[in-house]
């Protein structure tokens, strides 16, 4: 297999599929209650089955996307994603319903997880994952307008997201196969940054599920506390997804300048605000503003967690990992969202929420600070006593590729010893250019002393 990172669309596509079921849950819980005379405790339990299957598929693949290759087990993902929804919407039983949603988040994890490993395979995982995001929000957002003029009870956004799964197929075909049997994985051995990764993966999980408690239940503030119809919500949740796209646009035109530390604790903390408007609503300004605010900067924060998730293992691993722990904590929100309205009511539920979203942010963005690394700018690079590598380079006719970008990590630098030379003096003469040529004379050079 090519070494060369592949095109980033199929790695969206699939990271649209995988990820629509999370962005519809708004709609998915309130349809279940409404058309099948769930409570709003057994519709939330619904959708956070769904959610933590899709979780037990990212936990289940963590690290062995790369031995299956991407392009069955996302073809596999895919495949159960369609067949589980399409069960879904298609029955009235409600036994039925929840194993067909069940199935069908086995398969968005599926999928979710081949994308994350793509990802941080990447040259710039966080460019990529902004794309994943504007698209999976675009997506949601032309549902969120259309699903509610069509009725259709629990049918639609069941069907909306088996269609998306068998629209993403033909992308799949661009992806990698599996590894050939004995060749050896670029990159082996245990987990890098293991309490960097622990640390990330916790703070996703209370991040997440604390994002979702709210947005599992937004629907029901708007109905029930604001006293808006569903077309009105509906069309809330589209501009609250249209400012998102404009926010994760925003975030892949920024990158790394601001490394990832600011972005990450200063947006928390913007949506732990938004939390507590959007929850405390009692009309159409207050929702839609705590809304639009919200969803403006969760999918940027979101993007430079997946992005410091990938930075952690070039393998993809603590990206799926960390991506399945959210995945729990998403699964967890509908749940605690419903108890926590039903019991302290909506208003006190967004301080709770609210409180725990500004707790989760310290450890998160000291993570960023930890592991992000020094930005990389003209002259941080120098060769002893010369001028700076990148400039040099880039006046000398390097290789394309060869010189980090504006803004990039810094690289580590490892001094490599060399048995049998350490007690002799090297000689001019003892190296050469690398090359066919220049080989032959290094060794025969090093040889004959």
């Amino acid at each position: 297999m090519s070494s060369r990172p592949r095109a980033a669309w199929p790695l969206v596509a699939v990271f649209t599929a995988g990820y629509l079921a999370a962005y519809l849950l708004p709609t998915i819980v309130g349809r279940l209650s409404s058309s099948l005379g769930l409570s709003q405790a057994q519709s939330g339990l619904v959708g956070s089955a769904l959610l933590l299957s899709s979780a037990s598929a990212g936990f289940t693949l963590a690290g062995r996307v790369e031995r299956y290759g991407s392009r069955r087990p996302a073809r596999a993902g895919l495949v159960l994603a369609g067949l589980g929804y399409g069960c879904a919407a298609l029955t009235t039983s409600v036994p039925l319903v929840v194993l067909g949603a069940v199935i069908g988040g086995f398969g968005s994890g599926t999928a979710t997880a081949v994308a994350a490993s793509g990802i941080a395979a990447q040259n710039d995982p966080h460019r990529t994952s902004s794309l994943g995001l504007l698209s999976v929000s675009a997506t949601a957002g032309a549902l969120y307008l259309t699903i509610p003029h069509l009725g259709g009870g629990h049918r639609l956004p069941f069907a909306s997201i088996a269609l998306a799964a068998l629209l993403v197929w033909p992308a799949t075909s661009r992806l990698g196969g599996s590894v050939p049997a004995g060749a050896a994985s670029p990159v082996q051995g245990r987990l890098p940054h293991r309490r960097s990764g622990l640390v990330l993966a916790g703070g996703m999980l209370v991040w997440s599920m604390a994002q979702n408690a709210l947005w599992g239940v937004s629907s029901r503030i708007g109905i029930g506390q604001a006293g808006l119809s569903e077309v009105t919500v509906g069309a809330v949740f589209a501009a609250a997804l249209g400012a998102g796209l404009l926010g994760v646009m925003g975030a892949g035109v920024l990158g790394a300048r601001l490394g990832r530390a600011v972005p990450i604790g200063l947006g928390t903390m913007i949506i732990a605000c938004s939390i507590v408007l959007s929850s405390s609503a009692d009309d159409l300004g207050s929702f839609a503003t705590g809304e639009v605010v919200w969803n403006t900067f969760y999918p940027v924060v979101l993007s430079y967690l997946i992005g410091l998730a990938a930075s952690l293992d070039v393998r993809g691993r603590w990206a799926v990992l960390a991506g399945s722990a959210s995945s729990v904590g998403v699964a967890c929100g509908p749940v605690l969202g419903s108890v926590l309205s039903q019991q302290a009511g909506y208003a006190v539920m967004g301080l709770i929420l609210g409180a725990a979203t500004l707790l989760v942010a310290a450890p998160v963005t000291a993570v960023a600070l930890h592991t992000g690394g020094r930005p990389l700018v003209p002259g941080s690079v120098r060769r002893r006593g010369g001028a700076p590598a990148a400039l040099l380079a880039a006046t000398t006719g390097s290789l394309p590729g060869a010189v980090p970008k504006l803004g990039a990590p810094e690289q580590a630098v490892t001094e490599i010893s060399v048995p049998g030379l350490r007690r002799r003096r090297l000689v001019r003469s003892a190296i050469r250019t690398a090359g066919p040529a220049g080989q032959s004379n290094a060794y025969a050079s090093t040889s004959e002393r």
